[in-house]
């Protein structure tokens, strides 16, 4: 009895296992050669059946068996669905009921009909879209007719002097637009900063700069810096200086703006600020300075292209020296001016107008004094000027940072070796005048390093030598003078802007009485 138990035991569980699988498997007809080398398969899934249409129209029929895994999801599986997209030429069907059911599954595709009626709808797809298209078209043409109208019809009336309350004055609104019209479309910048600037050097107010900038044509690039570019525009029918800063750069270009417009900066030998605004490219975001247009160019441009004459060569570094003087003169007044140091001068940052004027300009690296409270506005950035033309003192890191007075010093190095670059291209009638060269051009490279020029200015003790194409007047003999005592090591030794001035206003006195020169001096 125990032995019957223990085998019922052992065997109904192998029965029902038994019973159950066979119940799960499905016997399904199989055309793929690989997976059913003898036509059938079998499978916890389901049997389908497919046909496909060939590229020669032929169509193509076959079986196989999906196991359950792939059935998903259970409720509807995706591989028992027909898609819509692909039914005219992929079809196919499932089942599940007996063995071998996929033999008795009948598949075809849409009647020729049903084709037939689907080429007609995109037919007519296809002709509303070109309707549509033409509607499109013939509207848009429209449009660009009537404004084409209307701009000529404005045009020819603004031409005619009709400036009345019918047609809108094409003046941007400005905080001293109180002329009419007519006045207005005639008004020069010239007129506008009479108007409306009290000589501060603080350009045009804030909301006539915006008007200005965006008015302006740009023309032609007329240099290149580490800034940006400088480009000449017109405005109203007179050139301006475009100074563009890339946005990378927004420091430099915020320094340059707040130095330019410091109170009582005004002066002829100084750089005239306009406005300032920034602008999209549409690539980028332009930072504008709009100055003067000065028509020569920069004093080293002017130099490398122009030889000058001995009274020439003294107007043009009194017009220097006379800027810089201003630029270190402090003005007491409710307003009043700081001091201010320019840090860079050099020929490149000076300016030759039509009329031969000089004017200082590039003011980024500008330091301010407040006498007040003896404090240094020094700019944000880390730059020291030029390599060429800084002072010994800057080279072997000697100068006193808080002190303001060293900063003059420096200006003053720089403006000795300025003096000297004009003085090189003074034509002389017994010789031949050399071409322009930069100071230090015999010891130093096109672009020296700071150990270089430490090496050369302050262990060598060198400094420019006087041309040989001097004669030796007493103009000569004066101006080489003065830079000898703009070169002093010492820098407490050095002249000071206005010792200069009035030193080459004396030499001026001296010359021969020549033809009237049309230069501007303080």
């Amino acid at each position: 009895m125990i032995l019957l138990q223990d085998l019922l035991t052992v065997t109904l569980p192998l029965a029902i296992l038994f019973y159950t699988q066979s119940t799960q498997s499905l016997t399904c007809f199989c055309t793929d050669q690989y997976l059913c080398p003898d036509t059938k398969c079998v499978t916890d899934g389901v049997c389908r059946a497919f046909i496909k249409l060939k590229s020669d129209n032929s169509v193509k029929q076959g079986f196989q068996c999906i196991d359950k895994n792939k059935l998903y999801p259970p409720e509807r599986p995706f591989s028992c669905q027909n898609s819509k997209a692909v039914a005219h030429h992929y079809k196919h069907q499932c089942c599940d009921k007996v063995n071998f059911c996929n033999l008795n599954l009948t598949l075809e595709f849409e009647s020729s009909k049903k084709n037939l009626d689907s080429e007609v709808e995109d037919v007519l797809l296809e002709s509303n879209k070109r309707t549509i298209y033409l509607v499109i078209t013939v509207l848009a043409s429209s449009v660009v007719i009537l404004a084409t109208g209307c701009i000529v019809y404005i045009v020819r009336f603004s031409k005619a002097g009709a400036c009345s309350y019918d047609l809108p004055c094409f003046q941007s609104y400005s905080e001293v637009d109180t002329k009419s019209c007519d006045a207005m479309s005639t008004t020069t910048l010239q007129d506008w900063m009479s108007m409306s600037c009290s000589g501060s050097g603080s350009g045009l107010p804030l909301l006539l700069q915006r008007t200005i900038a965006r008015q302006i044509c740009l023309k032609e690039c007329i240099g290149q810096g580490r800034f940006g570019e400088v480009q000449r525009g017109v405005w109203r029918g007179s050139n301006v200086a475009v100074k563009i800063f890339s946005s990378l750069d927004e420091t430099s270009w915020v320094r340059e703006v707040e130095v330019y417009q410091t109170s009582m900066l005004r002066h002829d030998n100084i750089l005239g600020f306009i406005a300032a605004d920034n602008k999209d490219s549409g690539t980028c975001t332009q930072l504008w300075l709009i100055t003067h247009y000065m028509e020569k160019g920069s004093l080293y441009d002017y130099l490398t292209m122009n030889t000058v004459d001995t009274e020439q060569a003294i107007k043009m570094c009194l017009n220097i020296a006379t800027g810089l003087a201003h630029l270190h003169l402090e003005i007491q007044g409710t307003q009043g001016k700081p001091a201010i140091a320019h840090r860079d001068l050099k020929s490149k940052n000076i300016l030759v107008g039509g009329d031969g004027v000089c004017a200082i300009g590039d003011l980024g690296l500008a330091v301010r004094h407040n006498s007040r409270s003896n404090s240094l506005d020094l700019p944000l950035n880390c730059k020291v000027g030029t390599k060429r033309y800084l002072a010994p003192e800057v080279l072997d890191g000697t100068i006193n940072d808080a002190d303001f007075e060293s900063f003059k010093q420096g200006d003053i190095y720089a403006l000795g070796l300025v003096f000297w670059e004009v003085a090189y291209r003074i034509k002389n009638e017994s010789e031949l005048c050399p071409q322009y060269q930069p100071p230090y051009w015999d010891m130093v490279g096109i672009d020296p390093s700071l150990d270089q020029m430490r090496k050369v200015v302050c262990l060598d003790q060198m400094r420019p030598e006087m041309p040989s194409n001097w004669n030796d007047s007493e103009p000569s003999h004066s101006m080489a003078k003065i830079m000898a005592e703009c070169w002093y090591s010492d820098p407490l030794a050095r002249l000071s802007a206005l010792r200069i001035k009035k030193s080459l206003q004396n030499i001026l006195t001296l010359l021969p009485k020549t033809t009237e020169c049309n230069l501007v001096f303080a």
